[in-house]
């Protein structure tokens, strides 16, 4: 990275200083809140205070002055300010308009009469409901918050790349490798490793024509944020999966941010990101599958063929 670049607010391709300042006015209402419920956990006390205030109910908020909501959220004044700003904002006057606008949008999108918790006591046909809105509106907020340019760079890296390995732990390893197998089912040298010590191992043997990417929902996992950094250390490409946008994993050359549905008591981080998650490995597999044309065609009516007779043994065994 050149002296002056930095990412922007919300993770994606490198800018220069002059290209961040402009894609701090890019936020909108329909990535206001998306942008709240991963910046949230990111901030310092008194900005994360108010965000939650919001994010609890953000029609009581809509009408609230600086100083009502800085009372409501028990924080300063310029805690409000510094929210504002986080979220992409100039000021209070335009994060609360876009806040507005904001929940009007989720009104009508939203099923009536769906909650966002699960209780312990809902029975199954609920349970159904409110995780289908859930998953609709995670998938909705990723896709209205992705960055293009982000996306386009990572496919290239993967298309470029002599070999791509992917690293995820936990719930993050099971995207690892639904990727992984993506790849390697159109012809790409891929492997997914969802041990930490591994993934170190690989790391640091990596050469600058091969690709590492990492997903982790927190962006600060250790068994994924060492190998990232032995990877940027010697030179190899990276890309990074995450739900923080303010985290160490938006160290890569390339973020993708996800969005994780609302998570509750019974609803856990990993659950709630992998939806979003799995939706980029989708996207970005389907951006691979575009540049590699007739080759990634080929890789897969080849494997198609060869695979038909196994599937007729299987579909004849009683």
């Amino acid at each position: 990275m050149g002296s002056g670049a930095e990412k922007n607010s919300i993770g994606g391709v490198v800018g220069t200083a002059t290209d961040s300042a402009s894609a701090v006015n890019s936020v909108t209402p329909a990535s206001l809140l998306v942008r709240l419920r991963s910046l949230v956990p990111t901030l310092s006390r008194g900005p994360a205070a108010v965000g939650r205030t919001v994010l609890e109910d953000p029609r009581v908020a809509v009408p609230m002055t600086v100083q009502q909501l800085a009372s409501h959220s028990l924080a300063s004044e310029a805690s409000v300010i510094r929210l504002a700003q986080a979220a992409g904002c100039r000021g209070f006057r335009e994060f609360r308009t876009l806040l507005a606008a904001a929940t009007a949008q989720e009104e009508v999108s939203r099923p009536s009469g769906l909650p966002a918790d699960i209780s312990a006591d809902d029975d199954a046909v609920t349970v159904v409901a409110k995780l289908a809105a859930e998953e609709q509106q995670a998938l909705a907020d990723t896709a209205a918050s992705l960055d293009i340019l982000a996306l386009e760079a990572a496919a290239d890296a993967i298309i470029s790349a002599r070999r791509t390995v992917i690293a995820g732990i936990g719930a993050s390893g099971l995207v690892a490798v639904d990727l992984s197998t993506k790849l390697e089912r159109i012809g790409l040298t891929s492997r997914a490793v969802t041990e930490g010590h591994m993934a170190m191992t690989l790391a640091v043997l990596m050469e600058p024509e091969e690709l590492l990417i990492v997903i982790s929902s927190s962006g600060e996992t250790s068994d994924i944020v060492e190998p990232l950094a032995a990877a940027l250390e010697s030179g190899v490409p990276t890309v990074a999966l995450t739900v923080r946008p303010r985290s160490t994993l938006t160290s890569a050359d390339h973020v993708l941010i996800g969005v994780a549905a609302r998570e509750s008591g019974m609803r856990s981080a990993a659950m709630s990101s992998r939806t979003g998650q799995l939706f980029i490995v989708d996207v970005l597999f389907t951006l691979v599958f575009q540049r590699r044309g007739a080759r990634a065609r080929d890789a897969v009516g080849t494997s198609h063929r060869r695979l038909a007779p196994r599937r007729r043994r299987a579909g004849n065994q009683p």
